[in-house]
């Protein structure tokens, strides 16, 4: 696997390739593409209320997990962001997270006024066990910038599917469990997942191949 570090102005010479689209449109942070805001996807099943994406109230963060920034913002993008948090996983990854409650009150989940989505997994109050997920519009340029860093960091950084990939794990400072983040940026869209105690297997693998099932 071969370890790459995006970077500012020499992002090509460093071996990452500027994401390409065909038809690209540029896109403003509160568009949406056309989506009724939460509204399932027109060829999905209807999900349980639970599932889909609520307006983030500006006092519901104080359960909340605090999750690290990510630059978001208008972009380039033929990505549309998703309107539900379960349509984007698979069945043996939902298996995986059975049980665990889904932008539950007070814990952030919802959508941004950026457009972005936050699908969080976890209950109110749990510090030591929770999974959330940011899904919105970058810029270009702050996106490689911010993934570049990320590199310096200690974060290890490749290129699958057409995109670039950053992860890294690490201690809880107090508890007795693993944290870790991982993020993936294509297309002008940011995937940004945080977790603590809870990693289903192929969570990010599934999310990415819902936004771009093409490959």
């Amino acid at each position: 696997m071969t370890r790459v570090r995006p970077h500012r102005s020499a992002a090509r010479a460093r071996g990452i390739r500027p994401l390409r689209a065909l038809g690209t449109v540029t896109v403003g942070a509160a568009l949406v593409f056309g989506f009724a805001a939460c509204a399932p996807e027109p060829d999905a099943a209807p999900a349980p209320s639970t599932s889909a994406p609520v307006a983030v109230s500006p006092t519901a963060a104080a359960a909340a997990p605090e999750l690290a920034a990510f630059p978001t913002g208008p972009s380039t993008s033929t990505t549309a962001l998703p309107s539900d948090c379960r349509a984007i996983l698979t069945p043996a990854v939902l298996a995986e997270l059975e049980g665990v409650s889904l932008n539950a009150p007070g814990m952030g989940g919802g959508i941004r006024a950026d457009s972005s989505r936050v699908c969080i997994w976890g209950e109110p109050g749990s510090v030591g066990t929770w999974l959330a997920t940011v899904i919105g519009y970058a810029p270009d340029r702050d996106a490689r910038d911010a993934l570049y860093a990320l590199g310096n960091d200690g974060y290890t950084c490749y290129e699958p599917r057409g995109g670039i990939r950053c992860e890294k794990t690490w201690q809880h400072p107090s508890l007795p469990v693993e944290q870790g983040r991982t993020l993936f940026y294509r297309d002008g869209v940011i995937v940004d997942t945080q977790y603590s105690n809870l990693a289903p297997k192929g969570y990010t693998n599934a999310v990415i191949a819902a936004l771009w099932p093409a490959g």
